[in-house]
């Protein structure tokens, strides 16, 4: 069975950085594409940043783009999410996911693994 822990929520005003850490156990993490969604109040989850088994491909949404980094650190079963000059927009509940898709994994239901998700709140 696999876990995803998320960690690094927390409260941070707007243009502040925060970064997000997921940690995994259960299976071969370096096998497997990794992604960051979100999830704002009364809002739908949405996609946020996906990193393939190697890190060598990444692919982040419009909204983020430019400000988050997703990176990986397979040797510590690891996948974070820096993200810099944030927004009251970026205000949501993150969660980190495990995919076995290839080629686009940019909507949930590629994902088969789910983290519990981590509180982001982007203050004024």
């Amino acid at each position: 069975q696999v876990q995803l822990v998320e960690s690094g929520g927390g409260l941070v005003q707007a243009g502040g950085s925060l970064r997000l850490s997921c940690a995994a156990s259960g299976r071969s993490f370096s096998r497997y594409a990794m992604g960051w969604f979100r999830q704002a109040p009364a809002k739908e989850r949405e996609f946020v940043a996906s990193i393939n088994w190697s890190g060598g491909s990444t692919y982040y949404a419009d909204p983020v783009k430019g400000r988050f980094t997703i990176s990986r650190d397979n040797a510590k079963n690891t996948v974070s999410l820096q993200m810099n000059s944030l927004k009251l927009e970026d205000t949501a509940v993150y969660y980190c996911a495990q995919s076995t898709f290839l080629g686009d994994i940019t909507t949930s239901d590629k994902y088969e693994y789910w983290g519990q998700g981590t509180q982001v709140t982007v203050a004024s």
